[in-house]
């Protein structure tokens, strides 16, 4: 099955909101961890979302060209490939971009989606991240009605953020910011509802303490409820058909409770990273550990081909990676809900 068509990912997500699961969205890098998130779909019967940031992208097209949209439209292209091959459904998205990096990120992926339509195919993605976190809701919201506009012409959905979701991951660094930045008010909730609902389907990555990275256990203070308290808002002024498609960033080593507790508030989405880079370098390490006379040429000898093949140890990364990925979709509720064949 190719990627799913833009029909076929609002299907995703309306069957997510009205089933109480999530889909796991699972950054990517290369063509192994690509495999590694279509593996982990396919074995736990779970669509899913693959997603790429801006450092992602950049890493992708190559030390000499570090491009971050030349090198997301090589990984898209690469999955709407490879998705062919599998019987579930997958859609495209991409991470966190801020304001800076809108005209030189989005909006070349934006234009690449026109002209794959404009040639009769579906968008490149599915659906991108705008973070306007980095600037007062005004303008946020301002910046965001323009995207969503572009990206509502091509049956794209938006993705934003209000609040700020902590830490450091691949270049989105919030670790200096005030507590309060962690938490979006029903306020802002209803603010944010009220200006994009008008122009075309959007996620709303609302925030309630997550924070980007590895932490020790009681670390990072959640408040689920925050989510709760915002669709409440929402809801009670415009109806119950206006209950947001919200997203959980900052997913990697949450407490299941916490992750559970969200999806009864209306996440259908949450983003997965640090948990799947330490599975997919995990078996490396223990590979070059365990084959060290092998993989390395010591005191004049020639190594072990088959120990410093590449391949021998990214098969690996690969199958640890969709492991990690299938507890994730058990997490989140999402195996064996698989709408493909429905729509």
């Amino acid at each position: 099955m190719p990627v799913a068509t833009p029909k076929q990912y609002e299907a995703m997500l309306d069957a997510a909101q009205k089933g109480g699961y999530a889909y796991p969205a699972v950054n990517v890098t290369s063509i192994v961890t690509i495999n590694a998130a279509l593996k982990a779909f396919a074995d736990a019967k779970t669509d899913g979302i693959i997603q790429v940031s801006t450092g992602g992208g950049q890493f992708a097209s190559g030390l000499n060209v570090a491009d971050a949209a030349f090198g997301a439209i090589v990984l898209a292209e690469a999955t709407h490939l490879l998705a062919e091959k599998y019987h579930v459904l997958v859609a495209l998205h991409t991470d966190h971009c801020h304001p800076a990096k809108v005209d030189g990120f989005l909006r070349p992926l934006i234009e690449a989606s026109r002209k794959r339509i404009a040639e009769g195919k579906g968008p490149l993605f599915q659906s991108h991240m705008f973070d306007g976190s980095v600037v007062d809701l005004k303008e946020n919201l301002t910046i965001s009605k323009e995207l969503l506009k572009e990206c509502a012409e091509l049956n794209i959905i938006l993705e934003v953020e209000a609040g700020c979701v902590g830490g450091e991951e691949d270049g989105h660094d919030t670790s200096g910011l005030p507590a309060e930045k962690l938490y979006t008010s029903p306020e802002d909730m209803l603010e944010v509802y009220e200006a994009l609902q008008p122009i075309g389907r959007f996620l709303f990555a609302a925030t309630f303490g997550n924070v980007h990275g590895a932490y020790k256990p009681g670390s990072v203070k959640l408040t689920p409820t925050i989510l709760r308290d915002g669709q409440k808002a929402v809801t009670d002024k415009h109806g119950a058909e206006a209950e947001m498609d919200l997203v959980f960033h900052g997913g990697s080593g949450s407490e299941l409770a916490d992750i559970r507790e969200t999806l009864d508030y209306g996440v259908v989405k949450m983003n997965i990273d640090t948990d799947t880079q330490y599975a997919f370098t995990r078996p490396v390490v223990t590979h070059i550990c365990e084959n060290i006379e092998g993989v390395l040429k010591i005191d004049g000898e020639v190594g072990n081909k088959k120990a410093y093949d590449p391949r021998g140890y990214l098969k690996k990364a690969e199958k640890n990676m969709a492991d990690r990925l299938i507890e994730a979709s058990k997490d989140l509720r999402s195996d064996g809900q698989t709408i493909f064949g429905t729509v």
